[in-house]
């Protein structure tokens, strides 16, 4: 029998994280000092596009690619003077992420909605090539 359910996790996570939501993101018009990151599989980017000039950073590996100390560490998150947004399809990975990566210490916030609110919100989709 489960102690906590996934979407009483969530809500935990949520009390205590950064939610943007996409409209805002949208108005604010430019994410220079942004970097928008795409927790979602491969397939799903593929399937329903993602946030153009995102960073794919599949879910499993995020802590490991984050973390200075890992030998996974990737140095698209060592830029002190960027924020870091991340997004899943519906913002409920994206909370629990968010939420792992605060305990690290990482500053981070996350998409409320996900990608499912930046499309409703009408922001501008990217393609993955098939070859």
């Amino acid at each position: 029998m489960l102690r906590k359910t996934a979407a009483e996790m969530v809500a935990e996570a949520r009390a205590k994280i950064i939610e943007i939501e996409a409209m805002s993101l949208l108005e604010e018009g430019s994410l220079d000092n942004r970097v928008l990151v795409d927790i979602r599989d491969i397939r799903e980017r593929q399937r329903s596009g993602f946030i153009p000039g995102s960073v794919h950073a599949p879910r499993g590996m995020l802590e490991f690619w984050i973390d200075p100390a890992s030998p996974y560490h990737k140095p698209v998150f060592a830029q002190e003077d960027k924020e870091y947004v991340f997004y899943c399809a519906s913002g409920w990975r994206s909370a629990l992420a968010t939420a792992s990566l605060q305990e690290m210490g990482f500053k981070a916030a996350h998409i409320t909605g996900g990608f499912s609110s930046w499309v409703e919100a009408g922001g501008p989709v990217d393609e993955m090539s098939q070859k």
